[in-house]
């Protein structure tokens, strides 16, 4: 390496460390190595524009991989905007079908390629990617081209049609984020667990429960909920007992909301208790919301980290006696909607809380739940 590519790897470097405030990059220095300065420049544009922090993850671990494919395919970094035989290649090489690989050593991913790949830790199984990662690379691949104020051939009928046919002919069954749904008996179980006093007991059951009731939020919403998100509001008065504790939960910009969204949705009755009970017990006033516990009991001052809050779901699903690989965080979400179905609540009350904007990916959940009860499941 010449002294002036060393140079340039160190500025990458350098750069990439005021990227990873926002977007933590464990593997900066091979980063360094293989993005190029343009790269790197797109992704500190992407920060200060404020976008999610696992959107940018997701950039930039699809644009490494991209970079690694192009320089083992080609021998040359990415070409922008790339032309449309290489979108074609990259399809070519990622979805292929074994059957064909096996008469055909030429169908599929070159194993030079493969093999370069995998010496580089991005590739790890053997066989041919999930369409849906490739469709998501594609879509990275399409939005840092757009970044970079150029067009590129992305919606093309002869790409549609070659991703369509790749997949029509491996077809793959779809799986959940969550095998498993935390509904609300699977929820009960896993509040037992932490019903004591104790500091983790009150964090833990507190997570539970906001993240159940507030709609299924994803983990990244929960781990990042800040004490500003919260606003108390009026009790709830119900027939027969008590008004309900009731807060609001500013969410801010989500996945699915607008550039310019607000997302709001509603806590009401023991969530709240639970959550006023650990900020109280954690003396918490500011910032973030949930966070660590170290071994001799002190509360960190630092939020969780997004991976933190599915730990604790599968270690809570452990001491409740189920299977912790049958269940991760995106079961909150999937359960919200799931139990809602169960008890009858019309799917718009329900996705305005959950805050889905996809009519069809929400009422999946409610077909399941109703078809297994309903008359056509019970002809006999």
């Amino acid at each position: 390496m010449s002294k002036s590519s060393g140079n340039g790897v160190d500025r990458r470097a350098q750069q990439l460390d005021t990227v990873a405030a926002v977007l933590p990059l464990e593997r900066r220095d091979e980063l360094a190595e293989l993005l190029t300065d343009q790269d790197v420049e797109t992704l500190r544009h992407l920060v200060n524009e404020g976008m999610g922090e696992n959107t940018l993850r997701a950039l930039t671990s699809d644009l490494a991989y991209l970079q690694a494919w192009s320089l083992a395919t080609t021998k040359y970094i990415l070409p922008w905007p790339a032309p449309e035989a290489l979108l074609l290649k990259f399809v070519a090489h990622h979805l292929w079908q074994p059957q064909q690989r096996d008469v055909d050593r030429d169908h599929g991913m070159p194993d030079v390629v493969a093999q370069s790949l995998r010496e580089q830790g991005f590739l790890r199984s053997i066989g041919p990617h999930a369409p849906d990662t490739v469709r998501r690379r594609l879509s990275s691949w399409s939005t840092l081209t757009k970044w970079r104020g150029l067009t590129g051939s992305f919606s093309s009928p002869a790409l549609n049609t070659a991703i369509r046919l790749a997949v029509r002919a491996t077809p793959r069954p779809r799986k959940r984020k969550s095998a498993k749904a935390v509904t609300g008996e699977v929820l009960t179980k896993l509040l037992a667990t932490c019903a004591g006093e104790n500091l983790r007991d009150m964090r833990d059951r507190a997570i539970l429960m906001v993240g159940f009731a507030s709609g299924g939020r994803r983990r990244t919403e929960i781990a990042g909920l800040r004490t500003d998100q919260l606003t108390t509001e009026a009790p709830v008065t119900v027939d027969g007992g008590s008004p309900l504790p009731s807060l609001s939960i500013h969410l801010g910009r989500t996945k699915t909301s607008g550039a310019d969204g607000d997302e709001v949705v509603y806590l009401t009755g023991r969530p709240v208790d639970a959550l006023n009970a650990w900020l109280t017990v954690a003396k918490i006033e500011s910032g973030g919301v949930f966070r660590a516990i170290d071994r001799w009991g002190n509360v960190s001052r630092r939020a969780l980290d997004p991976k933190a809050i599915n730990d604790i779901l599968k270690q809570r699903v452990a001491l409740a006696g189920l299977e912790p690989s049958e269940f991760s965080a995106h079961g909150l979400r999937s359960g919200y909607l799931t139990e809602a179905a169960n008890r009858g609540i019309p799917l718009p009350e329900a996705m305005e809380q959950s805050r889905h904007r996809s009519l069809q990916q929400a009422s999946s959940y409610y077909n399941s739940a109703t078809r297994r009860s309903g008359k056509a499941a019970r002809l006999l």
